[in-house]
């Protein structure tokens, strides 16, 4: 309840930001990762799956969305994903496996 109330008061004072995803995508279990960020995970997933966007993620074939968290500003998703880009591997595994401990597919798509 209380980090609602807070969002909503960090939402009002940035009347103008933009929500913002940083995720990892995986090749497997324990299998190659890629971490991004987006405006809108909704489009840019299927953009993986076809191999549209990073070049990355089609020669890896990572394209299992394995864990994200979302933003209420754009700007904070872009700090997460470079800190998370300096972790150590172990530390991102353990990040995906304390959330999704199979690396199941979280994205379902749009349903078209």
């Amino acid at each position: 309840m209380q980090r609602s109330r807070i969002a909503a008061r960090q939402i009002a004072s940035y009347p103008h930001a933009m929500t913002g995803y940083v995720y990892m995508t995986a090749s497997q279990k324990r299998g190659t990762i890629y971490i991004g960020v987006t405006n809108d995970l909704g489009r840019r997933m299927p953009e993986h799956k076809s191999g549209q966007g990073a070049g990355f993620t089609s020669r890896y074939g990572v394209q299992r969305l394995v864990w994200y968290e979302e933003f209420f500003d754009i700007t904070d998703a872009i700090q997460r994903e470079k800190s998370l880009k300096r972790w150590p591997r172990q530390w991102k595994i353990d990040l995906i496996e304390t959330a999704n401990p199979e690396w199941f597919e979280l994205f379902r798509g749009t349903g078209s």
